[in-house]
């Protein structure tokens, strides 16, 4: 009786198939810690190292601008910077309409002359 409940439990197919298949080394090791060393360095040089690439230049650029700079936002709004402060800046994106918005906002700077009708 004790029996049948184990072979409900674990099939005997299962256990020999188990037995009669060992996995070879290359198999162990990618089926144990062989697999994370393999995927840590996927991740750091596909995910990790661009992303921190482009926070650093993303800082770079919002360090540099400059009173007077063209630039475009997040929202796809274009304008010439009025004003620089802490945290926002002001920007004149038509005559005589000013705008204030988060220096986090800029996604890029444009090249001098490139909003001609402000």
């Amino acid at each position: 009786m004790d029996s049948d409940v184990f072979d409900w439990i674990f099939p005997a197919a299962y256990a020999q198939q188990a037995a009669a298949s060992p996995m070879s080394p290359v198999q162990t090791f990618l089926a144990g810690p062989g697999l994370l060393l393999i995927m840590v360095p996927i991740f750091y040089f596909l995910i990790i190292r661009p992303q921190s690439r482009r926070a650093r230049e993303q800082r770079d650029m919002l360090g540099k601008l400059a009173k007077g700079d063209e630039v475009v936002i997040n929202g796809g709004l274009a304008g010439r910077i009025l004003q620089i402060g802490e945290v926002y800046l002001t920007l004149e994106i038509a005559d005589k309409v000013e705008v204030k918005v988060q220096k986090g906002a800029v996604s890029s700077v444009l090249p001098k002359g490139s909003l001609k009708n402000l």
